[in-house]
């Protein structure tokens, strides 16, 4: 068959049979579910069985440095209040 008579048939002969284009195209959607079951949801979430590994906001290590993180900026922030609280008390009553 020459280019010619494809043309001449509309490419019926050359498109995919509807038979096996929507099985293909169910696989396919179920295949794309079970990877939506299985593929972590979130930050920090574990993918389930043999999947994925431990992630690094779980580490022990990252875990105390992100307290650690926490500590000092609460103790900025307070340090920063504190001074405020200072600076108003002075502005008010100089004197005392």
């Amino acid at each position: 068959m020459d280019v010619a008579e494809t043309i001449a048939r509309g490419y019926i002969g050359a498109q995919m049979l509807d038979r096996l284009f929507f099985p293909l195209m169910g696989l396919l959607a179920v295949m794309i579910i079970a990877l939506a079951l299985v593929w972590p949801q979130g930050i920090g979430a574990r993918s389930p069985g043999p999947f994925g590994h431990t992630p690094v906001q779980q580490t022990p290590e990252m875990q105390a440095a992100m307290k650690r993180q926490t500590e000092a900026s609460q103790k900025r922030i307070n340090q920063a209040r504190e001074t405020m609280r200072n600076l108003q008390t002075e502005a008010i009553a100089p004197s005392q």
